[in-house]
């Protein structure tokens, strides 16, 4: 990820001398199911808000990688859960107004526990499983408060239809 400042003139001719740009090719957030219909969620502590947070497992695209393959590696790194089909059930812009990359949201079916996580240096989480009734609850009350995990979970339920 880069951090750039471009000279911007608007439609309306207003120039903006330093319109910061982040460049990114974007980030994968995986809805992982486990065969007996749990969802696959981390406990993570992030580091701008010092607290942790309850998330669905997500990481940034690679190089050149495939969205499909970023979902699948971020999930066994995070989790060690592998799945056995992935479809990707939505994508969208992360924040137009400051970056071209895109959320690519895959919903993983048949996830089991294969190996231990392997975690980036810097990681610090843990791998926890929710039934779909508390699944909504927690998304609901807060309990998952991330613009990412909120955003890819309520996609998800509609394209299963379990709202």
């Amino acid at each position: 990820m880069r951090l750039r400042a471009d000279e911007v003139e608007l439609p309306d001719g207003t120039v903006i001398e330093q319109y910061f740009v982040r460049e990114s090719r974007g980030f994968v957030v995986a809805f992982a199911m486990t065969p007996d219909d749990r969802i696959v969620l981390v406990r993570q502590y992030r580091y701008g808000t010092d607290a942790m947070h309850l998330e669905l497992p997500a990481g940034m695209l690679d190089g050149d990688e495939h969205p499909q393959d970023c979902a699948a590696r971020e999930l066994v790194e995070e989790t060690g859960y592998e799945a056995a089909s992935w479809q990707l059930v939505a994508d969208y812009y992360v924040e137009p107004v400051r970056s071209l990359a895109k959320t690519y949201v895959y919903l993983a079916r048949d996830a089991r526990a294969v190996r231990q996580p392997n975690l980036d240096p810097g990681e610090t989480l843990e791998t926890e499983l929710a039934e779909f009734g508390d699944f909504r609850t927690m998304l609901g009350d807060g309990r998952i408060d991330t613009a990412h995990s909120l955003a890819a979970a309520y996609r998800v339920l509609e394209y299963l239809g379990r709202l």
